[in-house]
């Protein structure tokens, strides 16, 4: 084969380029990690609301880098062509939450893992990552940070309310507060001691209290 052969494209002799078996093969296997990265998307995910198209684009994107791949390991000349033309794909959707990026890059790396032949690697890695995501993604624990909007009458009822969250909570800092004529209204970071939180509603019922309002806090939303 010469240096011309190589560089030598002719679309009829491309299109055994790819055997039907390997298409077949290839494309159930991304369909399946595809579904299985879908699967522990929804086990795992923690967001405000739930983007089922999100999901269907994993196991999509795990499909195309399948085929893509395929097709520039069987022709140097596509490969080439393939640089040329995802350089200038631009994408502006924004990632709203921190975890979805690893999910994307976890199905672009199936895809192009399955495509290159490695398929105990492919189904092994995805195995050991989905089961890592399982683990720590969604563990609940009482030492995650938790706000508490408080709405009291007064400074006396304020002061009240601080001193009886420091004796029940580990950690207690005020983050915001907002006062008017007669309320007060305050966010405190709090850290729980155990999973126990009925103390929000002894502190709901303490004289001065309007309301009290317990939420989880990830840094990025409340919920």
């Amino acid at each position: 084969m010469t240096f011309n052969d190589i560089f030598r494209s002719n679309f009829l002799e491309n299109i055994t380029g790819v055997s039907l078996l390997d298409m077949a093969v290839a494309l159930l296997l991304s369909f399946g990690l595809g579904m299985f990265i879908f699967l522990v998307y929804q086990k795992t995910f923690s967001g405000v609301m739930f983007s089922s198209s999100f999901g269907v684009t994993l196991v999509a994107l795990t499909m195309i880098t399948t085929v893509v791949i395929l097709a520039v390991t069987s022709n140097v000349v596509l490969s080439l062509g393939m640089v040329g033309a995802l350089s200038i794909v631009r994408f502006r959707t924004a990632i709203k939450e921190p975890l979805d990026i690893a999910f994307l890059f976890w199905s672009i790396a199936a895809g192009i893992v399955l495509a290159a032949g490695m398929i105990p690697l492919a189904v092994a890695g995805s195995v050991a990552i989905g089961i890592f995501l399982l683990i720590f993604v969604n563990r609940k624990s009482h030492f995650n940070p938790y706000i508490v909007v408080l709405t009291c009458d007064g400074h006396d009822s304020e002061r009240a309310a601080r001193e009886f969250l420091n004796c029940h909570t580990d950690r207690c800092v005020l983050k915001s507060k907002t006062a008017q004529q007669g309320r007060v209204e305050l966010n405190l970071e709090i850290q729980l001691k155990s999973d126990n939180t009925d103390f929000i509603n002894d502190l709901a019922g303490m004289d001065g209290i309007d309301s009290a309002v317990l939420v989880s806090y990830s840094g990025e939303y409340m919920g």
